[in-house]
Formats: C-alpha cells, sequence, structure tokens
C-alpha cells in the first residue's frame, strides 16, 4: 500500500509542476465501444467532481473527519489515482516528482487544475490503449487492460462519494442536489 501511494504521490507531483500533460503529438482516433463509454463515464464524474471542488470554500479543504484525509487530499488522492492508471493504459510514467506530501497540496486552484489535467491525462490514456483484453496484474491478481479502466472510474466514484458526505456535513449541498426553481415563465 505505501508503495503504491508513494507511486501516486510521484504522479500527483509532475502534474503540480506542469500544464496538462499531452500523450503524444498525434492521438488515436474517437473512441468508440468500451472505450467510450468509460470515458462518457469518467467525464460524467468529472463534472461533478469539480463542481464540487469549486463549491467547497478554501477554507474548507482543510477540513476532515477524524482519522480520514483532508478534503482537498482526497481531491488529489483521485487525481493521482488518474495518472496511476493511466500507465497501466500505456501512457508514460510521470518522472522525476517523487515523494510529494499530498497534504500539502492545499490551495484550492491547484487542486481544481491538477484534477482537471488528471481527468485529460487519463481519458487520453484509455483514448490510446491499444489493447483492452491485454492481461495485467492488478492489486495482485490477474485482470486485463478493460478490467483496469473499470477499476479506475469506480475509484473515481467511490470518491465522488465520500467527498458528497464532506459536503453535507459542512452544509455545503451538490450543485446538482440544489432545489431548482418551480417558477413558471410568465405567459405573453
Amino acid at each position: 500500500m505505501r508503495k503504491t501511494s508513494m507511486f501516486l504521490a510521484a504522479g500527483l507531483a509532475f502534474m503540480l509542476a506542469a500544464p496538462a500533460v499531452r500523450l503524444g503529438a498525434q492521438s488515436a482516433p474517437a473512441p468508440t465501444g468500451y472505450k467510450a463509454e468509460i470515458i462518457r463515464n469518467l467525464e460524467e464524474v468529472q463534472k461533478k467532481l469539480v463542481a464540487l471542488a469549486e463549491k467547497f470554500p478554501q477554507d474548507k479543504y482543510g477540513w476532515h473527519p477524524e482519522g480520514a484525509r483532508t478534503t482537498s487530499e482526497v481531491f488529489m488522492h483521485i487525481a493521482a489515482g488518474n495518472y496511476g492508471y493511466a500507465t497501466i493504459f500505456g501512457a508514460p510514467r510521470l518522472q522525476g516528482m517523487a515523494g510529494v506530501n499530498l497534504a500539502k497540496v492545499t490551495d484550492k486552484e491547484k487542486v481544481l487544475e491538477t484534477l482537471k489535467n488528471s481527468f485529460t491525462y487519463i481519458e487520453t490514456a484509455i483514448q490510446n490503449a491499444p489493447e483492452l483484453d491485454k492481461p495485467i496484474k492488478l492489486y495482485g491478481h490477474d485482470a486485463t487492460i478493460r478490467e483496469a479502466m473499470l477499476v479506475a472510474a469506480a475509484h473515481c466514484h467511490e470518491h465522488l462519494g465520500q467527498l458528497i458526505a464532506y459536503a453535507r456535513v459542512n452544509g455545503i449541498v451538490p450543485p446538482w442536489s440544489e432545489p431548482q426553481s418551480t417558477a413558471r415563465p410568465a405567459k405573453h
């Protein structure tokens, strides 16, 4: 687990130091089938995560329940996961930034930038992944690239749920759950 955390921290560090990373001058054609489905899923969870990150005030980025990650650490854990999973799909490993302490990334704007960049990175890695049925080891068991993509999306959703709980405890209503106006437009 510690090895995984260090790997994810290294990926995060790289993204904190640079703007969005390109995976090569040429991208693969627009994805179809399973790749397109996973990318759509990630785009949907990204919209919610970014909206929630924007809604949290800066002073709540350091909040956490006892024994759990802070709000900013959860957002950065998601970003680090995106970078880590992208390497499984064939994206280049992010070099040179080992040893980043996620607890130190607390600036709301930097968190938002890193989160957005991580989704660009993983979605491009999925689009460019050559072989979905390629056998791999994932957390010690036999798997495929396809399964790892599903696990990556599930990881984002898992922590979205965590962040929704953080928001609610702090009196923050997720933007997609805010009451909608029931006023009807005036007739002309």
